[in-house]
């Protein structure tokens, strides 16, 4: 939200730097993210001043250029070459002097020292549309006689420079979304009071315009006002007016449609003005429309309405979408006589929903689903109606409607000095909280030695239990106020093992030490992902997305870790490694009731994701790609460094719409890994044209095994080891795990490793049959192993292997 510090100073006697109030505004709430200059003219006409022509005449060189010296009140006289034709002795005007930089619409130039036609010329004397104060140029700007000489040409003009603070307003914050609101918590910082504008208006007892307002759905617009206007004149607004809006980012309209912008950022209440000739039947309907109505928005899109959105609608069609956005049809145009002023509190749910579901973020829409004042309605009202009479762009015509059935009445909360004083952390004393208090305009009801009874005005919708009051005293008491304590008092934990974030710290840091990067994506993901194939799948839903790109729950986490590789690819940055610890979201399709707590569950998980090459290219490195086995000896290194061996758990062979081809590892039939190719058709959704490999963990599964895992030390035996190697010609069906657990089996507990050095296939085997050499490794750690012993466990192997169809070669 934009605030303008000349616009909160029409509300507050305030004069403070902007530092200053840059801070003040952060500590009560209101953070600002961004502070700048404005100036109503771009550039704030810097360096240019007034000055008197004091000589001129005709150039030697040139027929159309005249020679002049100008007195801009320096000692010296100024050498400038002027083009224009009504340039004369004696005129004052204003010089651009060098160094300065002139703003056209979309380009600038600077002002420097230089010869025309052999004639020095050292600034330039300059026309209205130049500087920006007019749009002729039909030659230079001629001032006043009496115009005083060197003084600034911002001065002169009376240039408005503004500084404009950007603040990140919380969602709970509805009560400063104008500046009457900022300014009443800047009073109460401050102990200073505020103002707000007082204004004439009378209503029109004679309706010569009137427009019937009937509410069908008092609950999703609780009161409903406004007023009709004659004698509608559209124009340009005055400068003052437009000065105002353009300081805060908003480009000028018209002045009907200026005004309720104005009054919306002044109060915080959003209104709206309907052409009063286009509500047919001279009567306003505020319901919903039935399901796929079409109706067109004033950006010209047309959109089908659901039965759950509020409509201002004429007695045959739509007009507005409640709280959100205009119709096309209604609108102010030039041919504009007669309006209607809409000023409503719609209920906050209704338009965030109609918002959310339209991809339409208004300044209105900002204001309602954070809840607007239901008192504010009347007050914004008369000020856009009073300023359109008040300027001369039209005449009241009507009384005000204002259809509120059932009052909303103010909170009562009760406030306890001891329990503030408590949670604060201090006692600051009970004048001082309240002062505070009625500052903020809670009004005290009753006061008892430790209870008051406040009564909390409407427009403080965040304000609803006693722990809300004591943070609003606290911000305007200021949290730096707060001592912090000589003593803090700690209690010991006992951290139950497996400590997850000790572990999780721990594969981090051996990842980020083998050249990973950690990324952290967002939990929510595009329906995009999932195709046909999918469409029977169970994803978890979001009912009120922010939008179709995260409306569903990640299920895993490969998709955001897929658009960061996506992002980087396209800055080509085209090697990566990353991970990511973070939770996939799962539903039981066993369970029917959406309701049941236990139809969902949450999953930690540690993805990670390599593409590209392994190594950068180096003189003395050759540049290989990564590839399965890569990302591999990466999965294995986590298991290891948690004291497992990912050999002592089955696996299967898969393939799906995240993987082409994978490993999937299970424990108790729960998937404990996945990893392997991620498929082309995924890739493709993404635009990654390159190959990437990644694996899952099951997080929680795995800590939960590190439960069991006990460290054991193992002297280095004194035996040697031996080694004996075996090359298998087999059938390709036979699996490299099948071949290792014949090894363990008859071998037993004399093998201490069994490696697979080399796999042929092709020229002088035959087909079908794939070549295996295999290194056993073995040792008796009691005894040194005879040549007997190891050609014994090396028959009964040979004839095991036998036994599953393989040759010996």
């Amino acid at each position: 939200m934009i605030i303008s510090y000349n616009w909160l100073k029409n509300y507050i006697d305030i004069n403070v730097d902007v530092e200053t109030l840059s801070r003040s505004l952060t500590q009560i709430g209101l953070e600002v993210n961004s502070v700048e200059e404005f100036n109503s003219i771009k550039g704030g006409l810097d360096g240019l001043v007034t000055g008197k022509v004091v000589e001129c005449s005709k150039h030697p060189n040139a027929d159309k250029l005249s020679v002049t010296k100008v007195d801009i009140g320096n000692p010296e006289l100024l050498n400038i070459v002027c083009g224009a034709p009504n340039v004369a002795i004696n005129q004052k005007v204003i010089v651009a002097t060098v160094g300065t930089t002139l703003y056209t619409d979309d380009s600038s130039f600077k002002i420097k020292k230089a010869k025309l036609r052999g004639e020095p010329s050292e600034g330039m004397i300059c026309a209205e549309d130049e500087i920006g104060v007019g749009t002729s140029h039909d030659g230079i700007m001629v001032l006043p006689n009496d115009t005083e000489i060197g003084i600034s040409a911002a001065k002169y003009f009376n240039l408005e420079k503004d500084t404009i603070f950007e603040i990140d307003l919380t969602p709970n914050r509805a009560d400063a979304t104008g500046h009457i609101g900022v300014a009443r918590d800047l009073a109460a910082f401050f102990s200073t009071k505020y103002s707000m504008p007082s204004f004439n208006f009378t209503e029109n007892k004679t309706n010569r315009f009137k427009i019937d307002v009937k509410v069908e759905n008092a609950e999703a617009c609780p009161r409903y006002m406004g007023i009709c206007l004659d004698n509608i004149r559209i124009t340009e607004s005055p400068d003052w007016l437009k000065d105002k809006l353009r300081a805060i980012g908003l480009n000028p309209l018209n002045n009907i449609v200026d005004i309720t912008n104005y009054v919306l950022h002044e109060t915080g209440h959003p209104l709206h003005a309907f052409d009063g000739d286009k509500i047919i039947g001279g009567k306003i309907i505020v319901k919903p429309v039935k399901e796929n109505t079409e109706f067109v928005t004033l950006d010209g899109i047309t959109r089908k309405l659901r039965n759950t959105d509020l409509m201002i609608c004429n007695t045959e069609a739509p007009m507005c979408l409640a709280g959100v956005f205009g119709g096309i049809e209604a609108g102010i145009n030039e041919n504009t006589k007669r309006i209607f002023i809409e000023s409503a509190y719609f209920n906050p749910v209704w338009v965030r929903k109609s918002a959310k579901y339209h991809q339409l973020s208004t300044d209105s829409s900002f204001r309602f689903e954070r809840g607007a004042d239901v008192n504010m309605t009347s007050y914004a009202l008369k000020r856009a109606a009073s300023l359109i009479n008040d300027l001369g762009f039209g005449e009241i015509a009507s009384e005000i409607i204002d259809v509120y059935p059932n009052i909303i009445k103010p909170k009562i909360v009760n406030f306890s000095f001891n329990r503030c004083a408590n949670l604060i952390g201090k006692d600051i004393g009970k004048d001082t909280i309240c002062r505070i208090i009625e500052s903020l305009e809670m009004k005290i009801i009753d006061r008892t030695d430790d209870i008051l009874n406040l009564e909390i005005p409407n427009y403080r919708v965040d304000v609803t239990r006693e722990a809300d009051v004591i943070e609003d005293v606290l911000r305007i008491y200021g949290y730096n106020n707060i001592e912090i304590p000589e003593k803090i008092a700690l209690s010991i934990n006992k951290v139950h093992k497996p400590d997850n974030e000790r572990l999780t710290n721990i594969i981090s840091d051996m990842l980020v030490s083998q050249g990973f990067n950690e990324i952290m994506c967002n939990s929510f993901i595009g329906n995009n992902y999932f195709g046909e194939t999918n469409k029977n799948e169970k994803h978890i839903r979001l009912h009120n997305p922010l939008s179709k790109e995260l409306s569903i729950m990640r299920p895993s986490l490969v998709y955001g870790g897929l658009k960061s590789i996506e992002y980087n690819i396209n800055r080509k940055n085209t090697d990566l490694k990353f991970f990511e610890f973070g939770r996939t979201y799962h539903s039981d399709d066993t369970i029917k009731n959406a309701g049941d707590i236990n139809k969902y569950r949450e999953n930690n998980q540690l993805g990670i994701w390599i593409t590209g090459h392994k190594n950068q290219l180096s003189w003395n490195t050759k540049s290989a790609k990564a590839d399965y086995f890569y990302l591999k000896s990466f999965v294995y290194s986590v298991f290891n460094q948690l004291g497992l061996n990912l050999d002592d758990f089955d696996f299967d062979i898969i393939s799906n719409d995240v993987f082409t081809t994978a490993q999937e590892y299970r424990y108790n039939k729960n998937i404990l890994l996945q990893y392997g190719i991620i498929s082309s058709k995924l890739l493709k959704l993404v635009d990654i044209e390159q190959e990437v490999f990644y694996a899952e963990i099951n997080w929680s599964l795995l800590i939960g095994l590190t439960k069991n895992v006990r460290i054991q030390y193992i002297p280095v035996s004194k035996y040697p080891v031996v080694k004996r190697d075996l090359a298998l010609l087999i059938d390709k069906q036979v699996t490299y795990k099948q071949l290792e657990d014949v090894a363990v089996k008859n071998i037993g507990k004399y093998l201490k490793q069994v490696n697979l050095f080399d796999v042929y296939e092709g020229k002088n085997i035959e087909a079908g049959k794939i070549s295996y050499a295999l290194t056993f490794v073995l040792e008796d750690r009691e005894k040194t192993m005879t040549d007997i012993q190891i050609e014994k466990i090396m028959k009964r192997l040979i004839k095991a292997y036998q036994g599953i169809g393989a040759n010996i070669r």
